[in-house]
C-alpha cells in the first residue's frame, strides 16, 4: 500500500478498451511527514478522489484490478482504494488539508 497525494489528472485521447470510463490520476507517494517519497505514479481512481486529496493506493496488479473493478486483462498496476482523512503515527500527524 502507498500513502500518496493526488497531484494531477491524466487525459488520454485513446485508452485501452478496458479503461474506458475510468479516471486516471497522477499520485505522489509521501512519507508520514507529508514529504515526497519517490517518483510520481499513474493510478486508476476507484473512489472519486481529486487533485490535492490524501489517498491510499494499492500497488499489486490483481488487487488493483479488483478495487478498480476492471477486467482481468486490463493493464492496471496501481489503483486508488481510499481517501485518507488523517494519519496518526508516533512520528507525526498528517491531515487531509494541512
Amino acid at each position: 500500500m502507498i500513502l500518496a497525494r493526488v497531484i494531477g489528472n491524466l487525459v488520454a485521447t485513446q485508452k485501452n478498451e478496458n479503461l474506458v470510463g475510468k479516471k486516471l490520476l497522477l499520485i505522489q507517494p509521501i512519507d508520514l511527514k507529508g514529504r515526497p517519497d519517490g517518483d510520481e505514479l499513474l493510478a486508476v481512481d476507484a473512489v472519486g478522489s481529486g487533485e490535492g486529496d490524501l489517498v491510499i493506493a494499492i500497488a499489486e496488479g490483481g488487487s488493483a484490478r479488483q478495487v478498480s473493478k476492471t477486467p482481468s486483462l486490463a493493464p492496471v498496476d496501481i489503483a486508488i482504494a481510499g481517501i485518507v482523512d488523517e494519519v496518526v503515527s508516533t512520528e507525526d500527524t498528517l491531515r487531509l488539508y494541512d
